[in-house]
């Protein structure tokens, strides 16, 4: 960890296609090996397939998936006096929208199907209707927080 300056915040260029830094930072972490034009596809192939199902509304199923997988709060490990205490904090706004988009990616991998836009497609859909394996990640970390409620008081 740096202790003379914090790291400046990069500029996100937003996606040509909807003009949204959100698809953009989607897609920059849906990439593998550098391999941006395919996660563009990917991506694109998806909200076209939502589109399809839900009458021309993809880029409103992803924003809404997104806003429902962010988590309010999560556990971090405090070490005091000797003992671990998983100690309940509350998560920022741009940490929050990097968990969504890393569990939502991680368990589209993970869905059994036939290519991975569809997979995609599927786990936007399943977050934006609140179920799925990404909301059942989010609640899981709410549970742990409210059951460490009683170690808030480590927090600094």
């Amino acid at each position: 960890m740096a202790r003379r300056n914090r790291a400046d915040k990069r500029v996100i260029v937003p996606d040509p296609h909807y003009h949204s830094t959100a698809v953009a930072k989607f897609v920059n972490n849906l990439m593998e090996r550098g391999k941006k034009s395919v996660s563009e596809k990917i991506f694109y192939d998806a909200l076209r397939i939502i589109d399809g199902k839900t009458d021309g509304k993809g880029l409103e199923t992803f924003e809404k998936a997104m806003k429902n997988a962010q988590p309010m709060l999560e556990v971090k490990s405090r070490r005091v006096g000797g003992s671990t205490y998983q100690v309940p904090v509350e998560v920022r706004q741009d940490r929050g929208v990097a968990l969504a988009t890393r569990w939502i990616i991680g368990f589209a991998r993970a869905r059994a199907g036939s290519n991975m836009a569809e997979k995609l497609a599927a786990e936007f859909m399943a977050a934006a209707n609140n179920e799925g394996s990404t909301i059942k990640k989010k609640d899981d970390t709410h549970r742990m927080a409210e059951a460490n409620k009683a170690f808030a008081h480590f927090r600094w």
